[in-house]
């Protein structure tokens, strides 16, 4: 088996960027304990394989979003009961973004449900990035589409990442949404990476879609110019009143899979475990950290939607000998 690295024990992966489907879809195929001993051959020689990246995620405008992806609570073109509201205060999302630094996470991830930031929003997005920033922690944006002239403000105001999901396959996209095309998920990521900020692109799994889905959805990322830097990989959370409200279910194996297979394809970035993590067993949970992820969300909620708690992730981390990784920054402690 060509492990595709220099030395299966310490040797480092090769990072490709010319994956084709077949190969990839291969990869996924393999017998499952051959599939994570390879996965974790190649996390390990990247990465401290018990040490877990931790985020933290605030929508920081919630609701009437004219987007209709299938799976959301916050699209206008759904019966879901969430109601708009404004933007936050800048102050207010600095409150808990220090209550996020004081409990360990490392990123701060602000989400705001828009099809793209107005030129009015701009002051207020760079002040919470600079915030954030001068807080000691990294700073990440999730705010739709983005020209290249709001894309240069982000980055002048210092911000790390920018999360823009392709959420599933270029095949099975129109299934999901059809107000935005795939190409315009591309095109954003292309403002990000050269504006020079980190990118943060995965999607949702559990949506209806097969698995040459999940694999063609990962290909498309691994074979972008650069990989990502983050890969968030979400389990599907059914909300009602969404047209995917009856979809989510994923064999839990099948879901260790996608997340083996995006350690094998992206070596060098970090796989994070995203929503649905109050679906999955610690089992289940433990499989995906073997198989490659490095990263969570942590904290109770992830934008409308819950998520396991801070005393849930630490006996879970207690469990499995695993550790936070540590903030790095000098920044003074405000």
């Amino acid at each position: 088996m060509n492990m595709h690295m220099t030395g299966a024990t310490g040797g480092q992966p090769d990072i490709r960027h010319d994956w084709t489907s077949a190969e990839a879809r291969a990869l996924y195929d393999m017998p499952f304990n051959d599939l994570l001993f390879r996965a974790h051959l190649v996390h390990r020689a990247m990465f401290d394989p018990n040490t877990i990246q931790r985020s933290q995620l605030l929508s920081i405008k919630t609701g009437g979003c004219p987007e209709d992806c299938g799976y959301c609570s916050q699209s206008a073109h759904h019966k879901t009961g969430l109601k708009a509201s404004k933007m936050i205060e800048v102050e207010r999302v600095l409150a808990e973004a220090r209550k996020a630094r004081d409990a360990g996470s490392t990123r701060y991830c602000m989400g705001a449900a828009w099809r793209a930031p107005k030129d009015r929003d701009m002051d207020a997005i760079v002040a919470m990035v600079e915030g954030v920033k001068a807080l000691g922690l990294e700073s990440c944006m999730t705010l739709g589409m983005l020209t290249p002239q709001d894309t240069l403000r982000l980055k002048e105001a210092g911000l790390d990442y920018y999360n823009h999901n392709i959420d599933t396959s270029e095949r099975h996209y129109d299934k999901v949404i059809t107000t935005r095309t795939f190409a315009d998920r591309l095109d954003t990521l292309a403002n990000v990476r050269e504006a020079g900020i980190k990118v943060c692109c995965g999607g949702i799994v559990g949506m209806g879609e097969e698995a040459i889905d999940r694999v063609d959805m990962l290909v498309t990322l691994a074979n972008l110019p650069e990989h990502p830097e983050s890969v968030p990989v979400n389990l599907l959370i059914p909300v009602e009143g969404t047209p995917l409200q009856n979809e989510g279910e994923i064999d839990p194996i099948d879901f260790v899979r996608t997340i083996a297979l995006a350690r094998i394809l992206m070596p060098a970035s970090d796989v994070r475990l995203s929503a649905g993590r109050t679906a999955m067993s610690a089992e289940m949970q433990a499989l995906c950290f073997f198989a490659g992820a490095n990263s969570i969300f942590a904290g109770e909620t992830l934008l409308t939607k819950d998520n396991p708690g801070e005393d849930q992730d630490a006996a879970l981390f207690r469990r499995l000998g695993l550790k936070s990784q540590q903030q790095t920054s000098n920044a003074a402690q405000i």
